[in-house]
C-alpha cells in the first residue's frame, strides 16, 4: 500500500463534507486577435528602419523562449521568412535561462514542444549552455550571452510582453528580460537573480540591456501582446534605440488587456493545470493574487486556499511555482521532474517556489481538504472558483454563493443552473470543456 493510500485512509472520514453546487459562467475581456500573424510580422520587419538592419549573407541568431507564447511557431516562422527574404541566414537559439533542466537538450526539447523545429519554422535550432562574457556593468555585474548567438552577425529576439509573475514596474517580462536573463543562460540568469534579486529587476534590467546592446549586434526585437483570450493582439518590431520606451508602452497595454478573475474574494481556487507554458510561476500571481515570499504587489484577488490538480504536458515536469498552492494531488506530485524544477528554482534564488504543498490522493480529497480547512466558512457556503489554468479564464465555474456577484457585474454572465461538483469514480474532478 502506498503512502497516499495510507494518507487517504487516515483522513477520509474528516473529508466527508457537503460541497456547494457549481455554476458555469463566462467572463468577458478585451478581444482583438490579429487575423494573419505571418503578414503582420513580415509587414513589421519590412519597415525600412527594421529591414535596414538585415544584411545579405549575415548569420542571424533568432532567440525564442520557453513561455507558452500564443502563435510562437507562426511568429518564429514568419520572422525567419522575413529575414530570408532580405538575404539573411537565420538560425534559432533557446533564450530561456535555466529552463529545460539547464541543459541544451532540455531547452531544444522545450522548443520542439512548441513546434519550433527546423521543419516547421525554416531554420535550424542550435542549442548550447555555453556562454560568453560580453561586458561588466559599472556595479560589477557580469553580463553573459549564448555562445552561438555571440558568434552570429546579428541577434533578433521574439517574446511576449506581459506582466511579470514576481515583480512590478514599467519594465517586466518581455524582450529586455529575455536579452539580459534568457539569453544569458543559467550563468547569466543566476548572477542577476543572486546579485540583485527579482525585487530590483524593474530598475536593473533596463540599464543592463542598454549595456548589452552597446556591445552586441542586437538588430531588433519582435514583441507581441496578447488579449484576454490568449490571442496575439499586437505585434511590433522594435529597434535598440527605442526598445525601453516601446516596451514600457506595450507593457501597460498588456496589463490593460490581460484576463483576470472578476471576484475580489475567493475561499478556494481550483486550478486544473499549472506549468511553465502557462506562466513563469506555473500559475500567474497576477491572477491568483499571491507570489513567492520575495514577490510584491500581488494581493488581488484575496484567495484563501489554492488547489492545483495537474501539470501541463508542455512543462515537461517543471513544477516551478508549486509552492504557491496549498494542496496538490498525488498525480501532480508524481509528474514532477525535480531536476528541471530545482534547476529553475535554484537559479531564481527563491526556494519557496519549489516548496511542496499538502499532497492528497485524489482531486476530491484535495478539494474537500481545502474547503474544510478554510477558517470560519461553512462548506456549503464556500466561495469556490474552478478554472482550467491562469491563462484560460473566459469559461469558468463558481459556487452558488458567488452568484450574487455574477448578477451585479456586467463582465460576468451565468451560462447554466447549479449542479453538484462532479467527480469520476477514481475521484478525478470532471474537467471544464476545452474550447481552446
Amino acid at each position: 500500500m502506498s503512502f497516499f493510500d495510507n494518507l487517504n485512509i487516515q483522513i477520509a472520514d474528516g473529508l466527508d463534507i457537503q460541497l456547494p453546487k457549481m455554476v458555469d459562467i463566462e467572463q468577458k475581456f478585451m478581444n482583438q486577435p490579429i487575423a494573419d500573424i505571418e503578414t503582420a510580422v513580415i509587414d513589421q520587419i519590412n519597415r525600412p528602419e527594421i529591414a535596414a538592419t538585415i544584411k545579405s549573407g549575415a548569420s542571424i541568431a533568432v532567440g525564442v523562449g520557453s513561455r507558452g507564447v500564443a502563435n510562437i511557431e507562426a511568429l518564429t516562422r514568419a520572422t525567419v521568412k522575413a529575414i530570408k527574404q532580405r538575404g539573411g541566414k537565420p538560425f534559432i537559439f533557446p533564450a530561456m535561462g535555466s529552463h529545460g533542466g539547464a541543459t541544451a537538450e532540455g531547452q531544444e526539447d522545450l522548443l520542439a514542444g512548441y513546434g519550433v523545429i527546423e521543419a516547421n519554422v525554416g531554420a535550424p535550432v542550435r542549442a548550447t549552455m555555453d556562454t560568453v562574457l560580453v561586458t561588466t556593468m559599472p556595479d560589477g555585474t557580469n553580463l553573459y550571452m549564448d555562445r552561438y548567438a555571440h558568434e552570429a552577425d546579428g541577434v533578433v529576439l521574439i517574446n511576449r510582453i506581459k506582466p511579470h509573475t514576481d515583480f512590478k514596474g514599467a519594465i517586466e517580462s518581455g524582450i529586455i528580460k529575455m536579452m539580459v536573463i534568457g539569453m544569458g543562460k543559467i550563468q547569466g540568469a543566476t548572477i542577476l537573480h543572486t546579485e540583485h534579486g527579482m525585487s530590483t529587476f524593474a530598475d536593473v534590467l533596463p540599464p543592463a540591456a542598454t549595456e548589452l546592446m552597446a556591445h552586441i549586434p542586437f538588430m531588433f526585437g519582435v514583441g507581441c501582446v496578447e488579449d484576454g483570450y490568449e490571442n496575439t493582439a499586437v505585434i511590433e518590431a522594435i529597434l535598440s534605440d527605442n526598445l525601453i520606451e516601446r516596451e514600457q508602452a506595450l507593457q501597460q497595454q498588456a496589463k490593460n488587456m490581460m484576463a483576470r478573475l472578476h471576484f475580489p474574494e475567493i475561499d478556494v481556487l481550483i486550478i486544473e493545470q499549472m506549468g511553465k507554458d502557462i506562466s513563469g510561476a506555473g500559475m500567474d500571481p497576477n491572477v491568483i493574487g499571491r507570489g513567492t515570499r520575495a514577490s510584491f504587489g500581488f494581493n488581488t484577488p484575496k484567495v484563501t486556499k489554492i488547489v492545483a490538480l495537474d501539470l501541463t504536458k508542455k512543462t515537461k515536469g517543471n513544477a516551478t511555482g508549486l509552492g504557491l498552492a496549498d494542496v496538490i494531488t498525488s498525480r501532480l506530485f508524481k509528474e514532477i521532474n525535480f531536476e528541471y524544477t530545482y534547476a529553475n528554482v535554484i537559479t531564481s534564488a527563491y526556494l519557496d517556489a519549489g516548496a511542496i504543498p499538502l499532497v492528497m490522493k485524489t482531486d476530491a480529497d484535495a478539494i474537500r481538504l481545502a474547503v474544510k480547512t478554510t477558517p470560519r466558512v461553512n462548506p456549503q457556503n464556500a466561495r469556490i472558483v474552478h478554472i482550467r489554468d491562469t491563462l484560460t479564464l473566459d469559461k469558468i465555474r463558481v459556487s452558488e454563493p458567488l452568484l450574487q456577484l455574477v448578477k451585479q457585474d456586467e463582465r460576468l454572465s451565468q451560462l447554466g443552473e447549479g449542479m453538484s461538483m462532479d467527480f469520476e469514480e477514481n475521484g478525478r474532478l470532471v474537467r471544464l470543456p476545452n474550447n481552446h
